[in-house]
């Protein structure tokens, strides 16, 4: 097995080699496919069809936007957690898949990267769902875990023998430390999650934005202690953001008309 770390769009993509086939541990940007793709044919010399099995995290756009797309070329499976509804549904999930792309071209330009499409369909087609412990369709070495927090349907991927695990974007790493994803829509269970990877005291955790962590390098409880204590309590949401914004703004607007008084 060899995992290679590569640069996408505004995440980090990680894709697994093995003799027999590859697998992708996230569904990247639209705007990655082409890279992907030539990366495995021309760095790698393996046709697409190589590309056995793609995992969805969750749906936001860095995650979920190459799938349909990469499943369509190479004839991949897609394996999503087993969830009865969409993740973007109603008229609020059409309006938040909008904004979420929005803010995945806004952080890529402060990243100074160009413009790229970054549109992709907000309701994903899996052909498996997957639950707590399944292991990986193609690669029973890897297992799946619900770590739910940002979303309602986060899934992280754990190889069992080297113990590493992929977390997506359970954290984030900054130049100034460790901190928790926006959005957090459900801060119980993000907090249970983030103790869950706690336990697992892995060797390697793979990031989507931050890179991979080696343990031995961190102090690795302390981290965990101080992303858990420092998680929110409340939901992290773009609508509450947006109305706490506009309730400053109201407060200023307030206060202007009072020192002018």
């Amino acid at each position: 097995m060899k995992v290679h770390h590569l640069t996408g769009y505004i995440q980090s993509i990680y894709l697994v080699e093995y003799p027999h086939g590859l697998l992708l541990l996230d569904g990247c940007c639209r705007a990655d496919v082409t890279m992907l793709s030539e990366f495995i044919e021309q760095d790698l010399q393996r046709p697409l069809s190589d590309l056995k099995t793609l995992i969805v995290t969750h749906m936001h756009p860095d995650h979920a936007g190459a799938a349909h797309k990469l499943r369509q070329l190479t004839g991949c499976v897609i394996v999503s957690a087993d969830k009865p509804q969409q993740w973007y549904r109603g008229f609020n999930g059409l309006l938040m898949h909008w904004i979420d792309m929005a803010l995945t071209v806004f952080v890529a330009r402060k990243l100074k990267k160009p413009w790229k499409n970054v549109f992709y369909s907000r309701k994903l087609k899996p052909d498996v769902k997957a639950k707590e412990g399944n292991q990986v369709p193609h690669f029973p070495d890897w297992v799946l875990l619900e770590t739910p927090g940002h979303t309602d349907r986060d899934l992280s991927v754990l190889h069992k023998e080297e113990n590493r695990v992929y977390v997506a974007d359970l954290m984030i790493k900054l130049k100034r430390g460790f901190i928790a994803p926006f959005p957090v829509f459900h801060p119980n269970q993000y907090r249970q999650s983030l103790r869950r990877i706690k336990q697992l005291t892995p060797t390697k955790i793979m990031l989507a934005h931050g890179g991979m962590l080696q343990m031995q390098d961190v102090d690795f409880n302390h981290m965990m202690n101080e992303m858990i204590e420092q998680a929110p309590k409340l939901p992290r949401t773009p609508l509450r953001a947006s109305l706490l914004k506009i309730k400053r703004v109201m407060g200023k607007i307030d206060t202007d008309k009072d020192n002018k008084l």
